[in-house]
């Protein structure tokens, strides 16, 4: 008879819900997966399910219950990130079809165990034969070994140690060569585990311990950096949580704050991480006024180093190497409240335009708007060309609320000049709008661009020119498509060309109202699609072919499509996958 859990499961657990959870191919994926066999023995145990999925790699998938809602968890990257992916479904589809199985069908020679009944055979045994197989499990369980031995450390005749607790670190940390993206997660779960541990100690008073610890962790795990392909942020979530404990332990235990502001500063200076960013600020009170003393020592000692660099001074590695100098004492210059400090900071390096628009920024905040102008005014005098579009951007604001409108239309519209991109030319309308004066300055970027257009022609080919590309009106064509100009945008396209998506969005605006337009341009899109030589290309080849075959009927023209396909099928024979698609396709 089923029990109260097992009823409350089933229940939550059925197709119409996995459903609604996952998403539509999630769960066409799912169906296919425990069609394949691909869900290994489903476990259930006080209302939990838990079973292994075969997909790129087995997969680890729990079901449960809680407050009435199906929860679930699986190991691959989708569940990681929190969605019901098709392992999930899969193993809900399994448990469903095993719970709907006829009695008639079991042989009766092979009766049903569960783990209520494993945990009844256990609980019958001695300890000492539960504790020899635990022991045997842990012999070849790393993780578990790890955890019983954290916890006999603790409760143990030998007494409290660190050692055990560092041994659990590099346990978790080490690995054998690199860590690949689908190996990462669970490779996150071990040192999160061993984390666990830490804070547990934290929770139980053991905070000076714990401060040790999670520097020595810290250490571990930026040393392991390099061999981790941590593209989700796994890894920067871990030093996250160790810098939290490490606070947590320094505002409980209240180390000597001379010593800990020397180990901050080194590790802040150095890391390249970004680990104890911004120490000076979050760790203000653990330090006091001694340890701030001390550690604005270390940072001025430092800081004297760090040349005057001025415009057309910027060097890569200078930058690099005096990025986190200079905002250490960024920190403690905003620390004294004086902006005047902060700002005397920001000018050693003036070698970029953004190094201007900083203190611009902090004069405007401060309400200091003659000094933000002077400023903004000096960076862009100092990077009259290719300067930065968030400085000028500043100054034309300061100059619209001046009312010195034409000085803010002459800066964006250098900066659309020397960027004569979509994005530049909404901006140029956006400030243009603001006086109303758009048609005179649309008429100026357009002609403006058309010249651009011929004077990259005539130059293209020439012997002077290191390239070879031919220039069109793609940007142009898009600009039109975004004024929803679509006959401009095609009279332009058929006049100077574009580039292929831009073919493919005219075709579709026009297919309804041009279909003859329409036509020659999917013709020509089937060839380079299949060039990609892929299924997904296959597919959308096929979804080309489709727009032939429909714009072909639309213009009474059908019978020339068989004759079109055969030349299409012969010339693409040898992709097999192609073909079977060709096979399988309805053009009606």
């Amino acid at each position: 008879m089923p029990t109260m859990s097992q009823q409350t499961l089933a229940k939550a657990l059925n197709a119409r819900v996995l459903r609604r959870m996952a998403d539509a191919r999630s769960f066409e994926r799912g169906e296919e997966y425990f069609a394949a066999g691909r869900v290994g023995s489903v476990v259930e145990y006080e209302g939990t399910l838990a079973a292994k999925v075969r997909g790129t790699q087995t997969y680890a998938v729990k079901l449960w219950v809680e407050k009435e809602q199906l929860e679930y968890s699986c190991t691959c990257p989708v569940g990681n990130d929190g969605a019901c992916c098709k392992h999930c479904v899969a193993v809900g589809l399994a448990w469903r079809a095993k719970g709907t199985e006829k009695t008639s069908r079991r042989k009766r020679t092979a009766p049903v165990v569960t783990m209520d009944d494993v945990r009844a055979y256990l609980a019958g045994l001695d300890k000492s034969i539960l504790a020899d197989m635990l022991v045997e499990q842990a012999m070849n369980d790393d993780r578990l070994r790890q955890r019983l031995l954290l916890k006999t450390t603790k409760k143990g005749p030998k007494g409290f140690g660190l050692a055990i607790y560092k041994q659990a670190i590099d346990a978790a940390v080490d690995q054998d060569g690199s860590v690949d993206y689908w190996s990462a997660r669970d490779y996150a779960r071990g040192i999160e585990e061993a984390i666990d541990s830490i804070e547990q100690l934290l929770k139980e008073g053991h905070a000076a311990q714990v401060i040790e610890l999670t520097e020595y962790a810290l250490e571990a795990v930026e040393n392991s950096l390099g061999s981790v392909d941590d593209s989700d942020g796994y890894m920067g979530g871990i030093l996250e949580s160790l810098q939290e404990l490490h606070l947590q332990a320094c505002q409980m235990a209240k180390p000597d704050p001379e010593a800990l502001a020397r180990r901050l500063f080194a590790w802040e200076l150095r890391t390249d991480w970004d680990t104890f960013y911004g120490a000076a600020g979050s760790y203000a009170n653990v330090l006091g006024k001694t340890g701030l003393a001390v550690y604005r020592k270390l940072a001025e000692a430092e800081w004297a180093k760090v040349p005057q660099a001025g415009p057309g001074k910027y060097s890569p590695v200078e930058h690099s190497r005096h990025f986190r100098i200079t905002h250490i004492m960024e920190t403690l210059a905003r620390q004294t409240g004086d902006i005047e400090a902060v700002i005397a900071v920001k000018k050693r390096d003036l070698s970029l335009p953004y190094s201007y628009l900083e203190i611009a920024e902090i004069y405007k905040k401060a309400r200091k708007y003659d000094l933000a102008l002077e400023w903004a005014e000096r960076g862009v005098k100092a990077f009259p060309e290719r300067t930065d579009s968030r400085l000028r951007e500043f100054l034309a604001e300061e100059y619209h609320r001046r009312k010195a409108h034409d000085k803010a239309m002459a800066l964006i519209w250098a900066e659309f000049t020397e960027s004569t991109r979509l994005g530049q030319y909404q901006n140029l309308k956006a400030h243009a709008d603001r006086i109303a004066q758009w048609p005179a300055w649309r008429e100026k970027a357009l002609q403006f661009l058309r010249e651009e257009i011929a004077r990259a022609k005539r130059t293209a080919h020439s012997p002077q020119s290191p390239w070879s590309y031919t220039p069109d009106g793609s940007e142009l064509v898009r600009i039109f498509l975004w004024e929803k100009d679509v006959e401009s945008a095609w009279r332009e396209a058929k006049q100077k060309g574009c580039s292929n998506d831009l073919w493919m969005e005219l075709a579709a605006k026009r297919e309804k109202s041009h279909p003859e337009d329409a036509l020659p341009i999917y013709q020509r899109q089937v060839e380079p699609t299949l060039h990609r030589k892929n299924n997904e290309a296959y597919r959308a080849a096929i979804g080309r072919l489709r727009k032939v075959w429909h714009l072909l009927v639309e213009l009474g023209r059908e019978d020339e499509f068989p004759g079109y396909l055969d030349s299409v099928r012969e010339k693409h024979k040898p992709k097999r996958n192609f073909i079977k698609l060709l096979d399988r396709a309805n053009w009606a």
